[in-house]
């Protein structure tokens, strides 16, 4: 398939992209710049430039496909729920596109919407429309279309991550560099679930092949892992001391992450793994957590 991938050059889009290649797609790539546009076609990428602040220069490379996968985003979290906003724009611009078609479209959200109650584990078949993740708005936007005949499966996230990055948890590293110290919130029992960067590109090529209509995948490894025990692997990292930060005091030490700090959002994957057949091999969260060099990381 011609298969149009937008954040191509980005964390996740960057790894999906040569697991799309190695399984003979060809890949149309969205960049916004110049350097970007040159790494793309350095590994045998089409280049469509196209900004998420104009849906309709997105909208132009869904035209010249015959699927979409969808993981670009503005990770600005200062501007959160703006930034969501403009993702539905985004997808509903997309889906213009692809309506009287087959086309499959995959978007991405986050596995919390999964969660039908707080401190259970997200599920496939649960859309939580109440729940408080502002990234709710992409997943309604996917549902409007779908009501418009659009062929629309969502990715729903957990912590993403490599030696690199690690989801939400690489805000913290910067935050308990500012501290002076790695905070979890109360006790630290609260969970996030995880999956490494490789197993998770598998999964988006298993999904956008299948190509179910309505269809949401949990990109989970590890349904949930402690924050406290989080936290320690960043204390032996950047050798800091590990510190309790009691809730109410929550926003003044971790700022806008404080909404998440102390959520306990874990997900399970049973669904996603059975009609998939995906079996994530990867590292886990605190094994590479371990494994990041934390030096180079500053520099």
């Amino acid at each position: 398939m011609r298969i149009f991938l937008t954040g191509a050059t980005g964390f996740i889009g960057s790894a999906i992209m040569p697991e799309l290649q190695k399984a003979g797609h060809h890949v149309i790539g969205m960049t916004r710049s110049d350097a970007g546009a040159r790494a793309l076609e350095a590994v045998g990428v089409e280049v469509h430039r196209g900004v998420l602040e104009e849906p309709d220069s997105v909208r132009a490379g869904v035209e010249k496909a015959d699927a979409v996968i969808h993981t670009a985003f503005d990770h600005d979290f200062s501007r959160f729920v703006e930034n969501c906003q403009k993702d539905s724009r985004v997808i509903a611009a997309m889906g213009e596109a692809l309506k009287g078609s087959n086309r499959p479209l995959l978007i991405t959200s986050g596995t919390g919407i999964g969660n039908a109650h707080l401190g259970e584990p997200a599920s496939e078949d649960v859309f939580n429309d109440e729940h408080p993740n502002p990234r709710i708005a992409s997943e309604r936007a996917g549902n409007a279309l779908l009501d418009q005949g659009v062929n629309v499966s969502v990715m729903r996230l957990p912590q993403v991550h490599n030696t690199i990055k690690q989801g939400l948890v690489s805000p913290l590293i910067e935050i308990a560099r500012a501290k002076g110290a790695v905070g979890y919130v109360g006790e630290g029992r609260n969970r996030f679930p995880a999956g490494h960067l490789l197993d998770v590109a598998l999964l988006y090529r298993l999904a956008i092949e299948r190509a179910e209509p309505g269809a949401r995948y949990n990109a989970v490894a590890e349904e949930g892992i402690a924050t406290r025990e989080i936290a320690e692997a960043l204390g032996r990292g950047l050798k800091l001391p590990v510190v309790s930060v009691a809730p109410e005091k929550a926003a003044e030490h971790f700022g806008w992450m404080a909404i998440f700090a102390g959520l306990d959002f874990p997900a399970s994957s049973e669904k996603t793994r059975r009609i998939l057949g995906w079996n994530p091999e990867g590292p886990g969260l605190i094994a590479d957590l371990d494994a990041m060099d934390y030096g180079s990381l500053a520099a």
